[in-house]
């Protein structure tokens, strides 16, 4: 399943030629890895009650159109899990005509926070303390 959540560009986000910063698509794709994780029944106060938190590890951000002030944009985030300690997020920030702004791929892993170390299934972990589960599988 992909999760998603709307967002206006806001002009204090524009650079000086008018368009989004090149780093708040970075803040975007984190509101919405963090709208994904408390849709699920994960906000970030559970997460650290129960020692852990997400750590994204490598990010690669593809920029296909420029965004401009007023804009709204849907920001999608999926989790795609493997076998290992790590998992691949898939996130695009589509315009309202469904064209792609942005295409945002990382690893990530969930870190055990009194160890240091990431957690060995960062799957199971999430979904062993999600209310909803289902959200949090790609």
């Amino acid at each position: 399943m992909t999760f998603s959540v709307d967002v206006t560009v806001r002009g204090y986000e524009l650079d000086t030629q008018g368009h989004l910063n090149q780093a708040v698509y970075l803040q975007y794709a984190e509101h919405a890895r963090w709208e994904l994780l408390r849709a699920a029944g994960l906000p970030q106060e559970k997460l650290l009650a129960d020692g852990i938190g997400p750590v994204q590890l490598e990010v690669t951000v593809k920029y296909r159109r420029e965004l401009r002030g007023g804009e709204r944009v849907r920001v999608t985030c999926r989790f795609d899990y493997g076998t290992g300690k790590t998992f691949t997020l898939e996130q695009q920030i589509l315009k309202e005509d469904g064209t792609v702004a942005a295409e945002i791929t990382g690893v990530a892993g969930v870190l055990d926070l009194t160890e240091r170390r990431l957690v060995p299934d960062p799957q199971g972990r999430l979904a062993a303390l999600a209310g909803n589960p289902d959200l949090l599988t790609g």
